[in-house]
């Protein structure tokens, strides 16, 4: 038997998109009601399940809700990242996530069904006691679209041989004795963590195996920080690399001569554009693993030998293989928002995913037409190559322009910090924000087309 729930919206995922969208829509609209449904326990998606030393790669101030600032807007002012915003680690992100639910649901407005599985067509049931559910009148939001994988709940991409030692980044808090090796397996950041992480618990670099099938580009954290002289420079200095270049592969290049990329080995072109954040501290921690294995993906692993399609590489028979190789972005293909089945949140403004949604869930509370939501509010692909980068470009820049044309979305995205090329209204006179801004209208243009062209090859 269901119970029947008289709602207007089954929000399905209560993660970082979830939270954002819901935020935004009960913000804006004083009259609609929320059913949000997910298998965790609270919310905070992933970052429940993730391993203890993560930090957010990003200014807290660009994650989270757009009502509520995660964090205090602080600059660090000790460490090896003075001078830059402060970045939550995952109790404080899970305690922000437990307080925006809780200042939802005293709205009213919002229940949240916690350890619950979407079943489809509005329905729903509770994993613990199994009672169903069902909203038949409710508009579906999906915003699992593209949730990541973690390998704490994901297996290893390759095969694991008896006998072997493999334990997902998780499990590194739990270990009683250094093994003979650590073989990390996995190029993005959180590989890049668990490097650091091991180096500065005092791991000697010559102990460690790095199994790095592509070699990642990654952005500059000191050019991506919420202030907006910083954050326009750096997207003036990237559309006149563009302008200036001969093929994608060039733009980084270029960028990384600006300050704005950073790759791990210098004598190494990247083929991996995902461009997590780093800082320069980890940059120089992590270049001292000497023994990086770059034979693509690992096959499998037996006790002292990985393998590899073109061979075997030797390792001690007690090495430790940490899986950190699971698909943190998704790449399900654009479609748009919002379909007659669901809305499907997505980033609209490239790679600020919480902006996305909070402007999704904005635009659905303000406007009545879904033909009319999905013209100026247009989803942006992740990246994954240089070439796809240059596309993410051209279509996030498109996306972008189509919300500046509506006047109430630009005042909107100009009051929250998820927005990164927010200015605040004490900044607008600023002599670096103005001229960082003539410098974006100056290389804007020819960076734009130049891109197009390596997109549309």
């Amino acid at each position: 038997m269901e119970t029947k729930v008289d709602v207007d919206y089954v929000v399905v995922g209560a993660g970082a998109m979830g939270m954002a969208f819901v935020d935004a829509l009960i913000g804006a609209s004083s009259d609609v009601s929320v059913a949000l449904v997910d298998r965790r326990l609270g919310a905070g998606g992933h970052w429940l399940d993730a391993y203890g030393f993560v930090r957010l790669h990003q200014a807290s101030a660009f994650y989270g809700v757009a009502s509520t600032l995660l964090g205090g807007g602080r600059i660090q002012t000790t460490g090896p990242e003075r001078g830059l915003h402060e970045r939550a680690g995952v109790a404080e992100v899970c305690d922000y996530y437990a307080r925006v639910l809780e200042r939802l649901l005293a709205t009213g407005r919002v229940v949240f069904h916690g350890r619950s599985e979407y079943l489809g067509d509005r329905r729903f049931r509770s994993l613990l006691s199994g009672a169903g559910f069902h909203a038949p009148h409710a508009r579906v939001v999906d915003a699992r679209y593209l949730s990541p994988d973690i390998p704490l709940l994901t297996p290893p991409p390759f095969a694991v041989d008896e006998g072997a030692r493999v334990i997902p980044v998780n499990g590194l808090g739990a270990i009683d004795a250094a093994p003979g090796r650590y073989v990390i397996v996995g190029a993005g950041k959180t590989a890049i963590d668990t490097c650091v992480w091991l180096l500065r618990g005092g791991v000697a670099p010559d102990a460690i195996t790095w199994v790095r099938p592509r070699d990642p580009w990654l952005l500059n954290r000191a050019v991506v920080q919420p202030d907006p002289a910083i954050f326009l420079a750096m997207g003036a200095d990237t559309m006149a690399a563009a302008a200036a270049s001969a093929d994608p592969d060039d733009v980084f290049f270029r960028m990384e001569d600006a300050g704005i990329m950073l790759r791990i080995d210098p004598g190494v072109t990247p083929t991996m554009a995902k461009t997590p954040t780093l800082a320069q501290w980890e940059l120089e921690l992590v270049r001292t693993i000497d023994d990086v294995v770059r034979r693509g993906h690992l096959q499998a692993v037996s006790p002292g030998r990985l393998r590899f399609a073109n061979g075997d590489v030797r390792i001690p028979g007690d090495a430790l293989i940490v899986h950190c190789a699971a698909e943190g972005l998704k790449y399900p293909g654009l479609r748009p928002i919002w379909m007659p089945q669901a809305i499907t949140p997505q980033p609209v403004r490239v790679g600020f995913p919480c902006f996305g949604a909070a402007l999704v869930g904005y635009v659905e509370a303000t406007r009545d037409d879904d033909s009319e939501k999905n013209r100026i509010c247009r989803p942006s692909p992740y990246a994954d190559t240089t070439a796809g980068w240059a596309a993410m470009q051209v279509i996030g820049g498109d996306a972008s322009l189509a919300m500046s044309k509506e006047a109430d979305l630009r005042a909107w995205g100009n009051s929250t910090t998820l927005n990164p090329a927010r200015i605040p209204d004490d900044r607008v006179d600023d002599p670096a924000v103005v001229g960082a801004l003539a410098r974006v209208r100056q290389h804007i243009g020819a960076g734009r087309t130049r891109l197009a062209e390596f997109a549309a090859r």
